[in-house]
């Protein structure tokens, strides 16, 4: 993610601050200028290039610090539209929760935009846009069947337990994951909506995706269960980023696409910070490591994979000098590159055809 200050003082604040900790300013970020700005008028009102902006409806609940349009009248910003479901805020734990789920999908949405991906509410298009449904427990249980995180139709559904670390972490030592994250969870069940915009009605697109993934005609529910039995297979390594990305070409696609933002995301970050590294190693030729900007047209990923390599070893290094698990505790074999180099490519094909 870029790194933001604020416009009054210059203080670096971070993307969800609301005042800078430095001059007092009210702070807001703008989708369209990609901008955190300060107000430190007393009114909460920004006018930017001719146009008054005031802070989402959200901002009163302690879950936004976005700016919209004065004249909007449905009162939520870019991200917070996209709601159809949120819990019960009188409960105290489901309001805390709810606030991180918020803080993951706003920096979703951000990078979508970076991307330049269409980012519709079904409000607006209800046929091709996109819902989120944060639901507590009680709401994930229906006629005796319980709802889970998942996607389907354009509706991302993420279960509110999935906002509480201590929930999480059984979760993922109960499946045997290396990496469970909420924003993780966001980015691969968007990953699901997008393969649905990209290739459903695509034939070309649609050919080229199962030459390199696989037949995603075949069961999804048989695949599931087979592999929830099986397990993955024992070269899974070679051909895949994790052993639920081999349960099915869709899952694969989604998982494969969650690594792509997470990679997208810390090489931007990266950038912003200037990071150039030159180890005191013998033959430090392969780690070292040069900031660039992961969104150029022309950039294949390749180059933005050679760079983050080297970054994720310095990042993994450190958390390992703090006794913390590694931040991306995954190796990414040809396969799997080709894949991700196949995401890159496909997005640029895609932008193009519905310009």
């Amino acid at each position: 993610m870029k790194i933001f200050q604020c416009s009054h003082c210059d203080f670096p604040v971070f993307f969800e601050n609301t005042i800078c900790e430095s001059c007092g300013s009210a702070l807001g970020y703008l989708d369209s200028e990609n901008e955190i700005l300060a107000n430190n008028t007393g009114h909460l009102k920004w006018n930017v290039k001719g146009v008054d902006y005031i802070y989402c409806k959200n901002k009163s609940l302690h879950a936004c610090n976005w700016l919209m349009p004065i004249d909007d009248e449905n009162g939520f910003c870019t991200s917070c539209e996209l709601n159809r479901t949120i819990p019960d805020l009188s409960v105290p734990e489901y309001n805390e929760r709810w606030q991180v789920m918020e803080i993951a999908k706003h920096r979703l949405i951000y990078a979508l935009q970076r991307l330049d991906l269409p980012v519709i509410s079904k409000f607006d298009n209800p046929e091709t846009g996109l819902f989120f449904d944060f639901l507590s427990k009680e709401d994930a249980e229906v006629d005796g069947k319980k709802i889970m995180t998942g996607h389907a139709n354009g509706v991302v559904t993420i279960l509110l337990a999935e906002a509480d670390t201590v929930s999480r972490e059984q979760t993922r030592i109960s499946l045997n994951e290396k990496y469970r994250t909420l924003i993780g969870h966001f980015r691969h069940e968007v990953g699901h909506y997008y393969w649905d915009r990209i290739f459903r009605d695509n034939d070309e697109f649609l050919e080229d995706f199962r030459a390199l993934f696989g037949d995603e005609s075949q069961d999804y529910g048989e695949a599931l269960q087979a592999h929830y039995k099986n397990g993955a297979p024992k070269n899974w390594k070679t051909n895949f980023i994790s052993t639920y990305a081999s349960s099915h070409p869709w899952e694969d696609w989604a998982e494969t696409w969650a690594h792509y933002l997470h990679i997208l995301d810390a090489m931007e970050t990266a950038f912003y910070f200037g990071l150039e590294g030159n180890p005191n190693f013998n033959n430090s030729e392969h780690m070292r490591i040069k900031a660039i900007y992961p969104y150029k047209d022309d950039l294949p990923f390749k180059t933005i994979l050679n760079e983050v390599s080297p970054l994720f070893y310095v990042v993994n290094s450190i958390n390992r000098s703090m006794g913390i698990t590694d931040v991306y505790p995954f190796v990414i074999s040809d396969v799997v590159k080709t894949k991700l180099e196949f995401i890159h490519q496909i997005l640029k094909r895609y932008k193009n055809k519905i310009k």
